[in-house]
């Protein structure tokens, strides 16, 4: 089952997913504000119980980022043994991953648009999945990492290229452009390793393939993510890992082939879905 946060008639709402719309669960545990709140009370199953045999209570929505308000966003960086290649420095893979942060108002929802600001036109898709954390833990082992996981979603980590380049050791401030991103449709309930370690991920852009990977190449894998990461932080529930993107960005093309107004991305991942974004100048 699939669930995910949604807007309708000015009031937001999470629910069940079905190929007809939406079922409100959202009224059903006035104790859940949203998603966040499910999964810190280990809630996904509750859900899944109480939308058996529901019927389709909003069929005009649209969709929100699944965590509305995490705690942490942390975005591991060239995590692709060709994505590492691209930067042509003659160095092996790192010892430890790069990571950066995100702020949530940096994404939007599936089906919602991707913002290109004025001050720069080189924006960006990254294809990527999400890891939602659903225990919290510190110093957590990769033997026991995947217990940490509570769902999986997918995320276009959308980059304002040159503003990552505005100063030498970090890239926040290209990462971080209000709704430069996008996080979703939704949640799939992580129960079994078989979801994560070694599915597809690709990206179409205008329908053309631009990315494509599977996460059994990944240099440095989620349970090595999650392990690294709570060495330094405690990952709570709700947190969001963002885990990295293939080779294939616009940014590595000759010339290169940026976002632009009427465009549509689509990033893939077996087990998860699809999400689904356009392109629009901010206004």
């Amino acid at each position: 089952m699939r669930f995910a946060s949604y807007n309708s008639d000015g009031a937001s709402y999470y629910g069940a997913v079905t190929d007809n719309g939406m079922v409100n669960l959202a009224s059903e545990f006035p104790q859940w504000p949203t998603l966040r709140e499910v999964i810190q009370a280990n809630g996904l199953p509750k859900l899944e119980s109480a939308a058996q045999g529901r019927e389709v209570t909003h069929k005009q929505f649209d969709y929100a980022i699944p965590i509305p308000a995490p705690e942490k966003i942390i975005c591991v960086g060239v995590n692709f043994p060709d994505r590492n290649a691209e930067y042509k420095d003659g160095q092996e893979a790192p010892p430890n991953m790069s990571l950066f942060p995100r702020f949530p108002r940096s994404f939007t929802g599936h089906n919602c648009a991707l913002i290109r600001p004025p001050e720069s036109e080189k924006l960006d898709y990254e294809g990527e999945i999400a890891v939602v954390i659903g225990k919290a833990g510190r110093r957590i082992k990769q033997a026991d990492a995947y217990d940490h996981i509570a769902a999986l979603s997918l995320c276009n980590e959308g980059t304002i290229r040159d503003w990552v380049r505005h100063a030498k050791f970090n890239v926040t401030q290209g990462k971080n452009w209000d709704r430069s991103g996008a996080i979703g449709p939704w949640l799939v309930p992580f129960t079994n390793a078989d979801q994560l370690d070694d599915i597809q991920l690709t990206t179409h852009v205008n329908g053309e393939l631009r990315q494509e990977d599977r996460t059994s190449r990944m240099l440095f894998p989620i349970r090595r993510q999650i392990e690294y990461i709570s060495t330094f932080t405690t990952l709570v529930p709700g947190d969001i890992i963002i885990t990295g993107t293939p080779t294939g960005a616009g940014a590595r093309f000759d010339p290169p082939k940026f976002l632009k107004p009427g465009d549509e991305i689509k990033v893939f991942a077996e087990g998860i879905g699809t999400l689904i974004n356009t392109v629009e100048d901010e206004s």
